[in-house]
């Protein structure tokens, strides 16, 4: 999760993140959160995403409050890039929300600032759970020693497919097909199926990680980038020319129809995304679409991970308590993952995991498709291929709409490669500092 988490590469993620101002922000004791005179404690909680992601998560809230009657939450969402731009400003100003949803690229920019709270105390306590998490995601918040988020849904980069289109060019993806078999079948998707096979994977930077995880590198290190001007020209070099062929979606036509996605809008066959927004397929397309594996360099190791959105809580909170005691609610409550279902990736813990079952959805499409996104993920644990996530450094997700942004802007023309890979490494040195 990625920094996102939650956006694709169909321009969603243009947030560059705005500084913090220069002041020092201190340890828990002064800051944000409320308590009355009967004892009861009022946390703030604020989340990004959909309206229907805040109908699921006030109805958490809600039982959550039924079960802890001494604990109130007072919740704030918006959508992705308001979120954190109103979070900076709060943390800035030093009031940030009591608990709020956060995702692997803030960790190290916001403890940098002494925004995030260490739950580790917390777990000691025995306010919060670390046992029964899937896949070893207990440790995914951890960073330096510090435990600074708990993840709520777990997700992996995957291929979106057309059934239909990839069955009439008689392409069928199996878990090991290389780098070599994708391009194949994008070429006979193009010739074959009348339409090009890809929407475009040169601006997909946890699918270039994967890539570049499977040649012995790295997006990120612990210190910056971990890939050279070169590695990078060489990818983007590649798209550019996929474009030209046609096996990749023409980019001018994929940019109009956003936010529609380019395989709902007839433009592509496939694209890589993460498995958990194959749900938005089914609602924006009139095909058949399904999951398949990321392809490898040497026909075994994809080089993944599982990624996921998390809650983490604040330095600044008077309530560290109970501010543990609901993101263990959170993770660990049964009631609650049948309720958020997969909106958030698949339930982290095992409890959660075995208490939502797609088929109990009242709609059959999102019932299908969450069916296919878990099995989706119970066949990379059994392949083994899960591995863990790169570190990301503060500014990482700078570095990431940076991405996003320069590769569209070479897709269109308005860069070359050598002019889009220069403008690039500039942004991260200056979003990344010294590293």
């Amino acid at each position: 999760m990625p920094v996102h988490g939650e956006l694709d590469r169909r321009g969603l993620l243009k947030f560059a993140g705005g500084s913090l101002a220069a002041v020092g922000l201190t340890a828990a004791g002064c800051g944000s959160g409320d308590g009355s005179g009967n004892g009861t404690v009022t946390l703030r909680y604020a989340w990004w995403g959909s309206d229907d992601r805040a109908q699921r998560i006030n109805k958490t809230i809600a039982l959550f409050e039924k079960k802890h009657p001494k604990i109130k939450i007072k919740t704030d969402f918006q959508p992705y890039l308001d979120f954190w731009k109103k979070f900076n400003t709060q943390a800035a100003g030093g009031n940030p929300p009591d608990v709020f949803q956060n995702a692997i690229g803030f960790l190290r920019k916001y403890d940098e600032r002494n925004v995030l709270l260490d739950l580790n105390a917390q777990v000691k306590a025995g306010n919060l759970r670390l046992d029964g998490f899937r896949a070893g995601l207990e440790k995914f918040g951890e960073v330096d020693g510090k435990l600074l988020g708990v993840p709520v849904g777990s997700n992996s980069m995957a291929l979106v497919i057309d059934k239909p289109l990839f069955a009439k060019a008689g392409v069928t993806p199996k878990m090991g097909w290389t780098w070599d078999d994708f391009h194949t079948a994008m070429r006979k998707i193009r010739d074959r199926g009348g339409r090009p096979g890809d929407s475009g994977l040169y601006g997909v930077m946890y699918l270039y990680d994967l890539y570049l995880r499977q040649h012995g590198k790295a997006f990120f290190t612990e210190d910056g980038l971990g890939f050279t001007e070169g590695d990078l020209k060489e990818w983007w070099a590649k798209g550019y020319e996929g474009v030209r062929s046609g096996i990749y979606a023409d980019p001018k036509k994929v940019a109009q129809v956003k936010p529609k996605s380019a395989v709902a809008a007839e433009l592509a066959a496939a694209e890589f995304t993460w498995d958990n927004f194959t749900v938005r397929y089914s609602a924006e397309g009139k095909s058949s679409y399904g999951l398949a594996p990321i392809p490898t360099t040497d026909g075994e190791k994809t080089r993944q991970y599982l990624g996921s959105l998390m809650l983490s809580g604040s330095r600044r909170t008077r309530h560290p308590k109970e501010v543990a005691r609901f993101i263990d609610f959170m993770v660990h409550d049964p009631e609650v993952a049948e309720i958020m279902g997969y909106d958030r990736g698949v339930p982290t813990t095992t409890a959660q995991y075995e208490a939502y079952k797609p088929a109990q959805e009242s709609d059959r499409t999102i019932a299908s498709v969450n069916k296919e996104i878990a099995a989706y993920e119970e066949s990379l644990v059994d392949a083994g291929v899960l591995e863990t996530i790169t570190p990301h450094p503060a500014g990482a997700d700078v570095c990431e709409a940076g991405f996003l942004r320069i590769a569209e802007e070479l897709a269109l023309g308005k860069r070359s490669v050598g002019e889009a890979v220069e403008q690039y490494f500039a942004e991260c040195k200056t979003a990344l500092g010294s590293r």
